[in-house]
């Protein structure tokens, strides 16, 4: 695929890629002769210059009567594109909260395999209240996903702020992994003793996500207010019968 191919897929096209290439080849030069080069007028390489800028591709400065064009290092594409991706990902909950609300009725997303149970766990940390309630079959956990993928869940709820109430089965648990913790925003009950957890299960805003165990292998996010209000008070009657850790 040409660069030029590539530039249109990350919306660099047209008098946009005729301006930048041509700014490229030049390093740092004044519009006018970046403009000359591209084969634009010189007041479209005038906007030109100002879209790019505003896209962290060129830096614009004056010297004496001229405006100067100096690019940025390429890096700035791979960087705007982090930028924007952390942008969605603010913006999602509330979006798809909007979306979910439009569309007036519940949505159930199933996924197989670990990497649907990856996209499971990691719709958890999307959740816009800060809290998270847990249902954790520990065994299965550290198979699949597995402790690292878990670990690393875990920083990330972390650096986004959010807590965990979660209960476990003493029989299939270990304490030093992953236990009460208030600087890991957890805290951690056991289950009655006559309870085997065999899956996993979070509630959070208006979904309830659930993990299946090894053996079937699937992951679902169920999005409904009424059904996670139920699992709400499920989970709270579990949490009232479970001894703290």
């Amino acid at each position: 695929m040409s660069i030029e191919s590539q530039l249109h897929r990350l919306g660099i096209t047209g008098k946009t890629y005729q301006f930048y290439m041509a700014a490229l080849d030049l390093g740092e030069a004044s519009i006018n002769e970046v403009a000359e080069r591209s084969g634009v007028r010189r007041t479209t390489g005038y906007d030109l210059a100002e879209k790019l800028e505003k896209e962290g591709l060129l830096q614009l400065r004056d010297v004496g009567t001229r405006r100067m064009v100096r690019v940025e290092d390429p890096i700035a594409l791979l960087q705007q594109m982090e930028q924007r991706r952390k942008v969605a990902e603010d913006l999602l909950p509330h979006l798809r909260s909007m979306y979910n609300l439009a569309a007036g009725k519940p949505q159930i997303h199933f996924y197989e395999g670990v990497d649907g149970i990856k996209k499971v766990l990691w719709d958890t940390l999307t959740c816009t209240s800060g809290r998270l309630c847990g249902i954790l079959s520990m065994d299965e956990l550290m198979t699949i996903p597995g402790i690292e993928v878990m670990d690393q869940l875990i920083a990330e709820r972390l650096e986004r702020g959010i807590s965990l109430r979660v209960v476990r089965s003493r029989e299939k648990d270990s304490e030093q992994i992953w236990p009460r913790s208030a600087d890991e925003r957890r805290d951690l009950r056991f289950a009655p003793e006559e309870l085997l957890l065999s899956m996993t299960q979070y509630v959070y805003d208006n979904k309830v996500a659930i993990i299946s165990s090894r053996k079937e292998n699937y992951g679902v996010i169920i999005e409904s207010r009424e059904f996670a209000d139920l699992q709400s008070m499920l989970f709270e009657m579990l949490w009232n019968a479970s001894t703290p850790a």
